[in-house]
């Protein structure tokens, strides 16, 4: 009985907060192991662009595939990068979010890190397809380190029957918008004046912004000496 209790323990997914009648996550660390993969996929994708050089992204896909199947079938909190997130994140108050949708969400990360291993770490490929994973993993990553919006977990309602409890800023409960929350038509009016000051601005200058600069104290290094 007490090995059965220890696995249990062992095996789960959540954890169990006063307050709150199902398992839940702490939405601060998840943010923060999501931003940690970002950054390592990206810069990964970049030596690929620039370098030609695909080692680095075969490791990330590995280490991405074995924390997701960590957090899925084994217990979120022994995932190296949420324990990582959790030490970064330490002193912020929690955030809880419902563990179930979180499962969903990550079990089709699971499916997609496990199509990039297999065809770049196992078939040693490259092709449009893992082009597309690589960029849908790196938009789900961003919008959960960057806005905390699960991407994955707005597709659990459509899967189950029990809606979503506990999201990312409470957005599974419908509430009125408090004033602060609220967009103006002239804010909106404000971002077309800006993308179309930015367009100008790239058909104005593009020239002079394409100008390789120069180091600043080659001027210094390349004065004569008397």
């Amino acid at each position: 009985m007490n090995k059965i209790k220890t696995m249990n323990k062992i095996i789960q997914f959540g954890e169990t907060v006063k307050g709150y009648d199902i398992p839940v996550l702490n939405e601060r660390e998840i943010r923060a192991s999501a931003g940690i993969l970002f950054f390592a996929t990206f810069m990964s994708l970049m030596l690929i662009v620039f370098r030609n050089n695909f080692l680095p992204i075969k490791y990330v896909i590995t280490i991405f595939l074995t924390d997701f199947i960590i957090r899925v079938f084994i217990n979120p909190k022994f995932s190296p990068t949420l324990i990582i997130g959790r030490l970064i994140v330490r002193n912020q108050v929690p955030e809880y979010v419902g563990a179930r949708q979180k499962k969903f969400a990550w079990t089709i990360g699971v499916a997609l890190s496990a199509t990039m291993f297999t065809l770049m770490v196992l078939v040693n490929s490259y092709s449009p397809v893992t082009g597309i994973v690589c960029l849908i993993c790196l938009v789900f990553l961003f919008f959960e380190s960057a806005f905390g919006i699960c991407l994955g977990c707005k597709f659990y309602n459509l899967f189950y029957k029990e809606k979503a409890q506990h999201c990312p800023g409470e957005v599974c409960d419908k509430k009125s918008k408090q004033d602060i929350q609220k967009t103006s038509a002239i804010q909106i009016l404000i971002i077309f004046v800006f993308v179309a000051y930015i367009m100008l601005t790239v058909f104005l200058f593009n020239g002079q912004f394409s100008k390789h600069p120069y180091d600043l104290f080659s001027i210094f290094n390349n004065t004569p000496s008397k």
